[in-house]
Protein backbone atom coordinates (compact mmCIF):
# COMPACT_ATOMS: atom_id res chain seq x y z
CA UNK A 1 0.00 0.00 0.00
CA UNK A 2 1.52 3.73 -1.02
CA UNK A 3 1.94 6.40 1.37
CA UNK A 4 -1.30 7.88 -0.12
CA UNK A 5 -3.56 5.03 0.25
CA UNK A 6 -2.07 4.87 3.74
CA UNK A 7 -3.17 8.55 4.28
CA UNK A 8 -6.58 8.21 3.08
CA UNK A 9 -7.81 5.15 4.53
CA UNK A 10 -6.32 6.75 8.09
CA UNK A 11 -7.52 10.55 7.78
CA UNK A 12 -11.09 9.95 5.93
CA UNK A 13 -10.25 12.68 3.97
CA UNK A 14 -9.65 12.88 -0.30
CA UNK A 15 -6.31 13.63 -0.36
CA UNK A 16 -3.77 15.05 -3.20
CA UNK A 17 -1.93 12.78 -4.40
CA UNK A 18 0.66 15.70 -5.76
CA UNK A 19 0.66 17.19 -2.79
CA UNK A 20 2.11 14.28 -0.63
CA UNK A 21 5.77 15.03 0.46
CA UNK A 22 8.37 13.71 2.45
CA UNK A 23 10.97 15.86 4.83
CA UNK A 24 13.04 13.55 6.76
CA UNK A 25 10.97 11.45 8.72
CA UNK A 26 7.87 13.83 8.11
CA UNK A 27 5.01 13.72 5.44
CA UNK A 28 3.28 17.31 4.78
CA UNK A 29 0.00 16.93 2.45
CA UNK A 30 -3.04 18.23 1.32
CA UNK A 31 -6.45 17.10 1.44
CA UNK A 32 -10.37 18.02 1.25
CA UNK A 33 -13.73 17.13 2.01
CA UNK A 34 -17.08 18.78 1.43
CA UNK A 35 -15.70 21.67 0.23
CA UNK A 36 -13.37 22.34 2.47
CA UNK A 37 -9.43 21.83 2.77
CA UNK A 38 -6.96 20.70 5.18
CA UNK A 39 -3.07 20.50 5.59
CA UNK A 40 -1.42 17.52 7.54
CA UNK A 41 1.10 16.07 8.76
CA UNK A 42 2.61 12.42 9.33
CA UNK A 43 4.65 13.16 12.44
CA UNK A 44 4.82 15.90 14.65
CA UNK A 45 6.00 18.66 12.16
CA UNK A 46 5.22 22.11 11.80
CA UNK A 47 1.50 21.99 11.72
CA UNK A 48 -0.86 23.20 13.52
CA UNK A 49 -3.22 20.73 14.00
CA UNK A 50 -5.05 17.73 15.64
CA UNK A 51 -4.22 14.03 15.55
CA UNK A 52 -6.97 12.25 13.53
CA UNK A 53 -5.28 8.90 12.86
CA UNK A 54 -2.32 6.78 12.83
CA UNK A 55 0.34 5.48 10.08
CA UNK A 56 2.50 2.70 11.76
CA UNK A 57 2.01 4.01 15.28
CA UNK A 58 2.85 7.79 13.80
CA UNK A 59 -0.05 10.27 14.23
CA UNK A 60 -1.65 11.80 11.98
CA UNK A 61 -2.43 15.58 12.23
CA UNK A 62 -4.74 17.45 10.33
CA UNK A 63 -5.69 21.51 10.14
CA UNK A 64 -7.21 24.30 8.52
CA UNK A 65 -5.22 26.05 5.69
CA UNK A 66 -5.02 28.96 7.69
CA UNK A 67 -2.52 31.92 7.59
CA UNK A 68 -0.07 30.31 10.45
CA UNK A 69 -0.60 27.02 8.64
CA UNK A 70 0.89 28.46 5.65
CA UNK A 71 3.71 30.30 7.11
CA UNK A 72 4.61 27.28 8.40
CA UNK A 73 4.30 25.15 4.76
CA UNK A 74 6.28 27.98 3.40
CA UNK A 75 8.98 27.24 6.31
CA UNK A 76 9.39 23.46 5.58
CA UNK A 77 8.83 22.98 1.98
CA UNK A 78 10.70 25.90 0.33
CA UNK A 79 9.22 25.63 -2.72
CA UNK A 80 5.34 26.65 -1.84
CA UNK A 81 7.17 30.22 -1.58
CA UNK A 82 8.07 32.59 -4.03
CA UNK A 83 10.98 33.60 -5.10
CA UNK A 84 13.12 36.47 -7.82
CA UNK A 85 12.38 35.16 -11.02
CA UNK A 86 14.87 37.64 -12.74
CA UNK A 87 15.51 37.77 -16.67
CA UNK A 88 13.38 34.47 -17.19
CA UNK A 89 10.58 34.62 -19.68
CA UNK A 90 7.56 35.18 -17.04
CA UNK A 91 3.86 35.06 -17.23
CA UNK A 92 1.92 37.24 -14.53
CA UNK A 93 -1.25 35.23 -13.22
CA UNK A 94 -3.76 37.29 -10.92
CA UNK A 95 -6.21 35.09 -8.76
CA UNK A 96 -9.08 37.45 -7.61
CA UNK A 97 -11.08 34.46 -6.53
CA UNK A 98 -8.33 32.66 -4.46
CA UNK A 99 -8.83 29.34 -6.27
CA UNK A 100 -6.89 29.67 -9.96
CA UNK A 101 -3.55 28.33 -9.19
CA UNK A 102 -3.77 24.82 -9.69
CA UNK A 103 -5.07 25.57 -12.91
CA UNK A 104 -2.60 28.46 -13.78
CA UNK A 105 0.39 25.75 -12.98
CA UNK A 106 -1.88 23.56 -15.32
CA UNK A 107 -1.07 26.07 -18.02
CA UNK A 108 2.44 26.75 -17.82
CA UNK A 109 3.91 23.70 -16.41
CA UNK A 110 6.62 22.20 -18.54
CA UNK A 111 6.44 25.45 -20.75
CA UNK A 112 9.56 26.69 -19.46
CA UNK A 113 8.11 29.95 -18.71
CA UNK A 114 8.42 31.46 -15.18
CA UNK A 115 5.08 32.23 -13.69
CA UNK A 116 4.12 34.74 -10.61
CA UNK A 117 1.35 33.07 -9.05
CA UNK A 118 0.64 35.75 -6.49
CA UNK A 119 -0.24 38.90 -8.35
CA UNK A 120 -2.73 41.61 -7.36
CA UNK A 121 -2.99 45.54 -6.90
CA UNK A 122 -3.84 47.17 -3.96
CA UNK A 123 -6.86 48.37 -5.62
CA UNK A 124 -7.88 45.02 -6.09
CA UNK A 125 -7.16 44.18 -2.99
CA UNK A 126 -9.46 46.58 -1.90
CA UNK A 127 -12.60 45.50 -4.36
CA UNK A 128 -12.53 41.97 -3.52
CA UNK A 129 -12.04 42.97 0.50
CA UNK A 130 -8.50 40.45 0.42
CA UNK A 131 -5.42 41.13 2.24
CA UNK A 132 -1.90 40.62 0.86
CA UNK A 133 -1.62 37.50 3.53
CA UNK A 134 -4.44 36.35 2.31
CA UNK A 135 -3.26 36.89 -1.52
CA UNK A 136 0.03 35.02 -0.87
CA UNK A 137 -1.38 32.39 1.31
CA UNK A 138 -3.99 31.03 -1.46
CA UNK A 139 -1.00 30.97 -4.11
CA UNK A 140 1.03 28.48 -1.49
CA UNK A 141 -1.92 26.01 -1.04
CA UNK A 142 -2.42 26.29 -4.85
CA UNK A 143 1.65 25.08 -5.74
CA UNK A 144 1.39 22.36 -2.87
CA UNK A 145 -2.26 20.68 -4.25
CA UNK A 146 -0.27 20.37 -7.50
CA UNK A 147 3.22 19.41 -6.03
CA UNK A 148 4.78 22.27 -7.97
CA UNK A 149 8.47 22.41 -7.55
CA UNK A 150 9.40 24.91 -10.73
CA UNK A 151 10.39 28.63 -9.04
CA UNK A 152 7.54 30.90 -9.17
CA UNK A 153 7.08 34.92 -8.14
CA UNK A 154 4.48 36.72 -6.43
CA UNK A 155 3.95 40.36 -7.57
CA UNK A 156 2.67 43.39 -5.73
CA UNK A 157 1.18 45.06 -8.52
CA UNK A 158 0.16 48.52 -9.04
CA UNK A 159 1.41 50.20 -5.96
CA UNK A 160 1.33 54.17 -5.98
CA UNK A 161 1.92 54.97 -2.27
CA UNK A 162 4.30 54.20 0.23
CA UNK A 163 2.69 52.26 2.56
CA UNK A 164 1.36 50.24 -0.41
CA UNK A 165 5.06 48.70 -0.15
CA UNK A 166 5.08 47.95 3.60
CA UNK A 167 1.78 45.79 3.43
CA UNK A 168 2.90 43.91 0.89
CA UNK A 169 6.41 43.43 1.61
CA UNK A 170 5.35 41.90 5.13
CA UNK A 171 3.48 39.40 3.50
CA UNK A 172 6.40 38.14 1.71
CA UNK A 173 6.24 39.71 -2.05
CA UNK A 174 9.72 39.84 -3.01
CA UNK A 175 8.37 41.65 -6.78
CA UNK A 176 7.07 44.82 -6.58
CA UNK A 177 5.33 47.10 -9.60
CA UNK A 178 5.59 50.55 -8.83
CA UNK A 179 2.88 53.03 -11.17
CA UNK A 180 3.59 56.50 -10.91
CA UNK A 181 0.65 57.28 -13.32
CA UNK A 182 -0.47 59.31 -10.82
CA UNK A 183 2.46 61.99 -11.70
CA UNK A 184 2.89 61.50 -15.39
CA UNK A 185 1.61 64.62 -17.27
CA UNK A 186 -0.67 63.74 -19.72
CA UNK A 187 -0.96 66.61 -21.55
CA UNK A 188 2.32 67.00 -21.96
CA UNK A 189 1.83 66.33 -25.75
CA UNK A 190 -0.32 68.96 -26.46
CA UNK A 191 1.13 71.99 -24.31
CA UNK A 192 2.45 74.27 -26.46
CA UNK A 193 6.34 75.44 -25.94
CA UNK A 194 5.75 78.28 -23.50
CA UNK A 195 3.28 76.39 -21.31
CA UNK A 196 6.24 73.57 -21.12
CA UNK A 197 8.22 76.07 -19.74
CA UNK A 198 6.22 76.83 -17.41
CA UNK A 199 5.71 73.50 -15.82
CA UNK A 200 9.49 73.18 -15.68
CA UNK A 201 9.88 75.98 -14.01
CA UNK A 202 7.94 73.94 -11.20
CA UNK A 203 9.68 70.69 -11.33
CA UNK A 204 11.08 70.02 -8.78
CA UNK A 205 14.86 69.28 -9.31
CA UNK A 206 15.62 68.70 -6.32
CA UNK A 207 14.03 65.13 -6.23
CA UNK A 208 15.61 65.05 -9.32
CA UNK A 209 18.70 65.19 -7.78
CA UNK A 210 20.36 67.51 -10.67
CA UNK A 211 19.84 70.77 -12.26
CA UNK A 212 18.05 71.92 -14.95
CA UNK A 213 20.70 73.23 -17.20
CA UNK A 214 22.85 69.97 -16.27
CA UNK A 215 19.83 67.64 -17.41
CA UNK A 216 18.88 69.94 -20.25
CA UNK A 217 22.97 69.80 -21.48
CA UNK A 218 22.25 65.93 -21.28
CA UNK A 219 19.84 65.39 -24.56
CA UNK A 220 19.15 68.56 -26.23
CA UNK A 221 21.14 68.05 -29.32
CA UNK A 222 22.18 64.57 -28.97
CA UNK A 223 21.13 61.25 -30.77
CA UNK A 224 21.46 57.64 -29.10
CA UNK A 225 22.59 55.09 -30.64
CA UNK A 226 20.20 52.13 -29.97
CA UNK A 227 21.30 48.56 -29.60
CA UNK A 228 20.63 46.89 -33.45
CA UNK A 229 20.60 49.63 -35.16
CA UNK A 230 18.62 52.81 -34.91
CA UNK A 231 18.76 55.94 -32.11
CA UNK A 232 16.32 58.11 -30.41
CA UNK A 233 16.79 62.09 -30.40
CA UNK A 234 16.15 65.08 -28.83
CA UNK A 235 16.00 68.56 -29.67
CA UNK A 236 14.67 71.05 -27.39
CA UNK A 237 11.04 70.40 -27.56
CA UNK A 238 10.93 66.59 -27.69
CA UNK A 239 13.29 67.04 -24.09
CA UNK A 240 10.84 69.41 -23.18
CA UNK A 241 8.07 67.15 -23.35
CA UNK A 242 9.58 64.23 -22.28
CA UNK A 243 10.74 66.03 -19.13
CA UNK A 244 7.59 67.40 -18.22
CA UNK A 245 5.58 64.13 -19.18
CA UNK A 246 7.76 62.07 -17.04
CA UNK A 247 10.16 64.18 -14.76
CA UNK A 248 7.71 63.80 -11.74
CA UNK A 249 6.91 60.18 -12.49
CA UNK A 250 10.60 59.55 -12.60
CA UNK A 251 11.17 61.36 -8.91
CA UNK A 252 8.12 59.59 -7.19
CA UNK A 253 9.48 55.94 -8.85
CA UNK A 254 13.56 56.93 -7.32
CA UNK A 255 11.35 57.58 -3.90
CA UNK A 256 9.53 54.69 -3.59
CA UNK A 257 12.46 52.91 -4.45
CA UNK A 258 14.90 53.79 -1.71
CA UNK A 259 11.65 53.22 0.34
CA UNK A 260 11.28 49.29 -1.08
CA UNK A 261 14.92 49.06 -0.35
CA UNK A 262 14.50 49.60 3.28
CA UNK A 263 11.01 47.99 3.63
CA UNK A 264 11.97 44.35 1.68
CA UNK A 265 12.62 41.49 3.33
CA UNK A 266 15.37 39.97 1.78
CA UNK A 267 15.90 40.07 -1.87
CA UNK A 268 13.74 41.92 -4.31
CA UNK A 269 12.98 42.69 -8.20
CA UNK A 270 11.12 45.67 -9.55
CA UNK A 271 8.44 46.66 -11.93
CA UNK A 272 7.87 49.80 -12.84
CA UNK A 273 4.93 50.66 -15.57
CA UNK A 274 3.18 53.68 -17.08
CA UNK A 275 0.94 51.80 -18.88
CA UNK A 276 -2.76 53.07 -16.82
CA UNK A 277 -2.15 56.51 -18.72
CA UNK A 278 -3.63 58.30 -21.54
CA UNK A 279 -0.84 59.14 -23.75
CA UNK A 280 1.65 56.65 -25.27
CA UNK A 281 5.08 56.23 -24.53
CA UNK A 282 7.60 57.20 -27.37
CA UNK A 283 10.62 55.34 -27.57
CA UNK A 284 12.46 58.28 -26.99
CA UNK A 285 10.44 58.89 -23.78
CA UNK A 286 11.17 55.45 -22.62
CA UNK A 287 15.05 55.82 -23.37
CA UNK A 288 14.38 59.68 -21.36
CA UNK A 289 12.57 58.15 -18.34
CA UNK A 290 14.65 54.59 -18.05
CA UNK A 291 18.02 56.76 -18.55
CA UNK A 292 17.03 59.24 -15.62
CA UNK A 293 15.88 56.25 -13.52
CA UNK A 294 19.75 54.47 -14.16
CA UNK A 295 21.17 57.61 -13.30
CA UNK A 296 19.41 57.80 -9.99
CA UNK A 297 20.45 54.65 -9.25
CA UNK A 298 17.13 52.62 -9.75
CA UNK A 299 17.66 49.06 -10.63
CA UNK A 300 14.65 47.28 -12.13
CA UNK A 301 13.90 43.73 -13.67
CA UNK A 302 11.49 44.99 -16.06
CA UNK A 303 9.04 48.01 -17.25
CA UNK A 304 5.62 48.87 -18.71
CA UNK A 305 5.74 51.67 -21.13
CA UNK A 306 2.14 52.67 -22.47
CA UNK A 307 2.32 51.33 -26.00
CA UNK A 308 0.64 52.48 -28.63
CA UNK A 309 -3.15 51.25 -29.51
CA UNK A 310 -5.77 50.37 -26.97
CA UNK A 311 -5.22 47.43 -24.45
CA UNK A 312 -8.77 47.28 -23.25
CA UNK A 313 -9.61 44.88 -20.55
CA UNK A 314 -10.04 41.13 -21.35
CA UNK A 315 -10.48 41.43 -25.18
CA UNK A 316 -7.92 41.24 -28.12
CA UNK A 317 -5.46 44.16 -28.82
CA UNK A 318 -7.43 47.54 -30.70
CA UNK A 319 -5.04 49.16 -33.16
CA UNK A 320 -2.98 48.41 -36.18
CA UNK A 321 -0.48 45.35 -35.53
CA UNK A 322 2.02 47.04 -37.90
CA UNK A 323 1.85 50.20 -36.35
CA UNK A 324 2.51 48.34 -32.81
CA UNK A 325 5.35 46.27 -34.61
CA UNK A 326 7.25 49.41 -35.94
CA UNK A 327 6.67 51.21 -32.49
CA UNK A 328 7.38 48.13 -30.34
CA UNK A 329 10.53 47.09 -32.16
CA UNK A 330 12.17 50.68 -30.63
CA UNK A 331 10.82 50.38 -27.33
CA UNK A 332 12.69 46.63 -27.47
CA UNK A 333 15.56 48.34 -29.02
CA UNK A 334 15.76 51.00 -26.21
CA UNK A 335 15.29 47.81 -23.73
CA UNK A 336 18.53 46.17 -24.86
CA UNK A 337 20.61 49.39 -24.93
CA UNK A 338 19.73 50.76 -21.61
CA UNK A 339 19.56 46.99 -19.61
CA UNK A 340 19.02 44.39 -20.87
CA UNK A 341 15.12 44.50 -18.82
CA UNK A 342 12.16 42.82 -19.48
CA UNK A 343 9.68 44.60 -21.64
CA UNK A 344 6.09 44.14 -19.82
CA UNK A 345 2.83 43.91 -21.41
CA UNK A 346 0.34 45.12 -18.76
CA UNK A 347 -3.81 44.48 -19.56
CA UNK A 348 -1.66 41.72 -21.52
CA UNK A 349 -5.02 38.86 -21.20
CA UNK A 350 -6.26 37.98 -24.00
CA UNK A 351 -4.26 39.88 -26.39
CA UNK A 352 -3.87 37.15 -29.03
CA UNK A 353 -2.92 39.10 -32.15
CA UNK A 354 0.15 40.68 -30.85
CA UNK A 355 1.52 37.79 -28.83
CA UNK A 356 4.02 36.35 -31.97
CA UNK A 357 4.67 40.60 -32.38
CA UNK A 358 5.80 40.53 -28.70
CA UNK A 359 7.86 37.00 -28.30
CA UNK A 360 9.37 37.45 -31.64
CA UNK A 361 10.82 41.59 -30.80
CA UNK A 362 12.06 40.77 -27.39
CA UNK A 363 13.65 37.30 -27.70
CA UNK A 364 11.71 36.10 -24.50
CA UNK A 365 12.80 39.46 -22.44
CA UNK A 366 9.17 39.62 -21.68
CA UNK A 367 6.97 39.91 -18.69
CA UNK A 368 2.99 39.07 -19.66
CA UNK A 369 0.53 40.00 -16.87
CA UNK A 370 -3.15 39.35 -16.78
CA UNK A 371 -5.44 38.76 -13.98
CA UNK A 372 -8.94 39.36 -14.73
CA UNK A 373 -9.65 36.92 -17.87
CA UNK A 374 -9.01 34.64 -14.73
CA UNK A 375 -11.95 35.72 -13.37
CA UNK A 376 -13.84 35.09 -16.53
CA UNK A 377 -12.95 31.90 -16.66
CA UNK A 378 -14.19 31.33 -13.66
CA UNK A 379 -17.53 32.48 -14.63
CA UNK A 380 -17.36 30.24 -17.55
CA UNK A 381 -16.76 27.10 -15.82
CA UNK A 382 -19.54 28.73 -13.18
CA UNK A 383 -21.81 28.87 -16.38
CA UNK A 384 -21.61 25.56 -17.05
CA UNK A 385 -21.79 23.86 -13.41
CA UNK A 386 -24.29 25.75 -11.73
CA UNK A 387 -26.46 28.07 -14.82
CA UNK A 388 -28.87 29.89 -12.04
CA UNK A 389 -25.90 31.45 -10.13
CA UNK A 390 -24.78 32.53 -13.18
CA UNK A 391 -27.42 34.14 -14.66
CA UNK A 392 -27.90 35.91 -11.26
CA UNK A 393 -24.50 37.57 -11.71
CA UNK A 394 -25.11 38.37 -14.88
CA UNK A 395 -27.97 40.34 -14.31
CA UNK A 396 -26.49 42.00 -11.78
CA UNK A 397 -22.86 43.07 -13.79
CA UNK A 398 -25.24 44.41 -16.18
CA UNK A 399 -26.88 46.51 -13.93
CA UNK A 400 -23.56 47.57 -12.10
CA UNK A 401 -21.15 48.24 -15.13
CA UNK A 402 -21.90 52.11 -16.11
CA UNK A 403 -20.82 53.08 -12.23
CA UNK A 404 -17.73 50.42 -11.94
CA UNK A 405 -16.39 50.87 -15.05
CA UNK A 406 -15.27 54.35 -14.44
CA UNK A 407 -11.55 53.04 -13.66
CA UNK A 408 -11.01 51.14 -16.47
CA UNK A 409 -10.05 51.71 -20.32
CA UNK A 410 -12.98 49.98 -21.81
CA UNK A 411 -15.49 50.52 -24.87
CA UNK A 412 -17.67 47.84 -23.94
CA UNK A 413 -21.42 48.78 -23.32
CA UNK A 414 -23.74 47.03 -21.88
CA UNK A 415 -26.64 47.61 -24.29
CA UNK A 416 -25.30 44.25 -26.73
CA UNK A 417 -25.08 42.11 -23.33
CA UNK A 418 -28.41 39.94 -23.30
CA UNK A 419 -30.31 40.16 -20.22
CA UNK A 420 -30.10 36.41 -18.58
CA UNK A 421 -33.68 35.44 -19.01
CA UNK A 422 -33.24 35.81 -23.02
CA UNK A 423 -30.67 33.16 -23.22
CA UNK A 424 -30.89 29.13 -22.57
CA UNK A 425 -28.22 27.19 -20.41
CA UNK A 426 -26.80 25.78 -23.64
CA UNK A 427 -25.74 29.14 -24.63
CA UNK A 428 -24.54 31.09 -21.05
CA UNK A 429 -20.77 29.71 -21.66
CA UNK A 430 -20.26 31.42 -25.21
CA UNK A 431 -20.94 34.55 -23.54
CA UNK A 432 -17.49 34.61 -22.32
CA UNK A 433 -16.58 35.21 -25.91
CA UNK A 434 -18.24 38.14 -26.96
CA UNK A 435 -17.01 41.41 -26.43
CA UNK A 436 -19.19 43.19 -24.23
CA UNK A 437 -20.29 40.76 -22.35
CA UNK A 438 -16.34 39.98 -21.55
CA UNK A 439 -15.96 44.00 -20.10
CA UNK A 440 -18.92 43.91 -18.86
CA UNK A 441 -18.56 40.90 -16.45
CA UNK A 442 -15.08 42.10 -16.16
CA UNK A 443 -15.21 45.48 -14.32
CA UNK A 444 -17.81 44.59 -12.20
CA UNK A 445 -15.99 41.63 -10.20
CA UNK A 446 -15.51 43.80 -7.10
CA UNK A 447 -18.90 44.72 -6.82
CA UNK A 448 -19.96 41.04 -7.40
CA UNK A 449 -17.68 39.42 -5.22
CA UNK A 450 -18.85 41.85 -2.30
CA UNK A 451 -21.77 42.30 -2.77
CA UNK A 452 -23.87 41.73 0.87
CA UNK A 453 -20.63 41.37 2.62
CA UNK A 454 -20.18 38.29 0.04
CA UNK A 455 -23.21 36.71 1.23
CA UNK A 456 -25.18 37.37 -2.09
CA UNK A 457 -22.35 35.84 -4.36
CA UNK A 458 -19.30 34.86 -2.97
CA UNK A 459 -19.85 32.50 -0.68
CA UNK A 460 -22.28 30.81 -3.31
CA UNK A 461 -19.34 30.57 -6.40
CA UNK A 462 -16.86 28.98 -4.18
CA UNK A 463 -19.53 26.50 -2.88
CA UNK A 464 -20.22 25.88 -6.64
CA UNK A 465 -16.52 25.95 -8.17
CA UNK A 466 -15.51 23.58 -5.06
CA UNK A 467 -17.78 21.58 -5.94
CA UNK A 468 -15.92 20.89 -9.52
CA UNK A 469 -12.95 22.29 -9.17
CA UNK A 470 -11.51 20.40 -11.78
CA UNK A 471 -13.69 21.89 -14.11
CA UNK A 472 -12.28 25.52 -13.16
CA UNK A 473 -9.57 24.13 -13.54
CA UNK A 474 -9.72 23.07 -16.98
CA UNK A 475 -11.34 26.18 -18.33
CA UNK A 476 -7.97 28.01 -16.52
CA UNK A 477 -5.31 26.20 -18.22
CA UNK A 478 -7.23 25.86 -21.86
CA UNK A 479 -7.52 29.83 -22.08
CA UNK A 480 -4.52 30.86 -20.10
CA UNK A 481 -2.83 28.04 -21.96
CA UNK A 482 -3.13 29.95 -25.38
CA UNK A 483 -1.76 32.85 -23.76
CA UNK A 484 1.40 31.48 -22.75
CA UNK A 485 1.96 29.19 -25.84
CA UNK A 486 3.55 31.99 -28.20
CA UNK A 487 6.06 32.50 -25.86
CA UNK A 488 7.68 29.22 -25.67
CA UNK A 489 11.50 29.19 -26.25
CA UNK A 490 11.49 26.60 -28.96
Amino acid sequence: MTTVDKLKQAVALDVYDASVTQVGDLTYFLARRDGAKFVGSVGDGEISGEPVGQIGGVPVLVGPTDHGNARAVRKVLPWTAPRCLGLATSVGLGDRLGLATPGHIRAVRGTGLAPILAQQSIREMTRTQRTPDEVMDAATWGVLQEGFREPFGADADHLQQPGDIDQTAAAGFQMFTIDPGRHVENQADEFPVNLLADYLDKMDFAALEISPADLKSAYVGKTFALAGGGSVSFDEIAFLRAMVKYGAAVAHTAAMYRRLSQAARGEFELEVSVDETDSPTTPAEHYFFANELKRLGVRWVSMGPRFVGRFEKGVDYIGNPNAFRESFAAHAAVMRTLGPYKISIHSGSDKFSIYPIVAELTGGLVHLKTAGTSYLEALRALAQVSPALFREILDFARGRYDEDKATYHVSGTVQKVPPADSLKDSDLPALLDQFDARQVLHCTFGSVLTADGGAKFRRRMFEALGRDEEAHYAALAKHLGRHVAPFVQR
